[in-house]
């Protein structure tokens, strides 16, 4: 059985704020509630109860969703 292996990085969202200061938690929770009508569903795993972002994902939607300006 062959193995994928993942070259990104999934940061739990309980522990966004420890790698990143934009968004806060409070924000970040906000865009995975909303993450199916806001797009940034790509972004968002969920693995039993914990909620992972993929980081690439995540700042790759947020560059979509700046016009894909930086």
């Amino acid at each position: 059985m062959s193995q994928t292996k993942y070259q990104g990085r999934l940061i739990p969202a309980a522990k966004w704020d420890s790698f990143h200061p934009w968004p806060s938690n409070a924000g970040l929770r906000f865009l995975i509630f909303n993450a199916k009508k806001n797009g940034m569903a790509g972004a968002v795993c969920r693995v039993g109860r914990p909620v992972l972002i993929d980081e690439a994902a995540f700042f790759a939607w947020v560059d979509g969703q700046n016009g894909g300006r930086s």
